[in-house]
């Protein structure tokens, strides 16, 4: 399957979840979208989810969305890639999450969102500011990133050398971090900008790793004897690079001594 046919299934399937997530929410439901790389372009079938997003009414119950979710992700391994967001209108209007709705997502949601079913209210989403998107991506890093498995994992890599989308993630994720933080306010980034960006960067390591990553993330076959050597160079460079910067970027806007903290831990076990 090309990757244009991949995509239009994905689109597909988005499609059929609006419509069961209208089935299960009936009134509460105002309009469902279409997000990520299927709305902006870019999408990587290796890689790639199928992001859908929920604008519900205020005081709607999100209790049917995951019972919704997890029906529609056991109708195939395609489907498994479905993931969905949700807010009420009145929180999206003023810049909040009351359901399952980070502020990257809010935001590609009022830049990118592609209407599938329902009334169109992307006019009234606020953009989040730029510090609550450094501060929402610093601590994901944290929480996922950052943990004592995966920085195991990074020095002696197991799953990074088996699994492709773990691995794109693993190497892509701090570039795309690092470049949110250049954008201006109020407008998404996505992975081919990012990638674009880093490897223009003079001082940037480890572009040899993010062009594996990118290629990979395109569909190139995920070879350990391949990534293995990449890895070893260029992992642990990437982040301290990314760690530096977020470093700089969180003592800047004033964020919370924990959180500075734990970048600086984080650094040290690298190390």
């Amino acid at each position: 399957m090309t990757t244009t046919d991949a995509a239009a299934a994905a689109r597909a399937i988005a499609a059929e979840a609006a419509y069961a997530y209208r089935e299960a929410l009936g009134g509460d439901l105002i309009g469902a979208y279409l997000l990520g790389s299927l709305a902006y372009g870019g999408y990587a079938p290796a890689a790639s989810d199928i992001d859908v997003a929920l604008v519900l009414r205020e005081g709607a119950d999100g209790a049917p969305v995951a019972a919704t979710t997890e029906q529609l992700q056991g109708r195939s391994p395609v489907h498994r890639k479905l993931s969905v967001f949700w807010a009420t209108l009145p929180a999206l209007r003023e810049g909040r999450d009351d359901g399952r709705f980070p502020a990257l997502d809010r935001l590609q949601l009022a830049d990118h969102g592609v209407l599938l079913l329902g009334a169109d209210v992307l006019a009234e989403v606020a953009r989040p500011p730029a510090a609550e998107l450094l501060l929402e991506s610093a601590r994901f890093a944290i929480a996922v990133l950052a943990t004592p498995e995966v920085t195991a994992e990074f020095h002696e890599p197991r799953r990074l050398l088996a699994d492709p989308v773990w691995f794109t993630k693993a190497v892509l994720f701090p570039v795309r971090f690092l470049y949110s933080g250049t954008t201006p306010t109020g407008r998404a980034a996505n992975n081919d900008e990012a990638i674009e960006w880093y490897l223009a960067r003079p001082d940037a390591p480890a572009k040899s790793l993010v062009r594996l990553a990118s290629r990979v993330r395109a569909g190139h076959p995920l070879a350990a004897d391949e990534v293995r050597p990449e890895l070893r160079a260029g992992l642990v460079p990437l982040y301290r690079y990314y760690l530096a910067d977020q470093q700089r970027r969180l003592t800047e806007i004033g964020a919370r001594a924990d959180l500075v903290a734990a970048f600086t831990d984080w650094d040290e076990r690298l190390g």
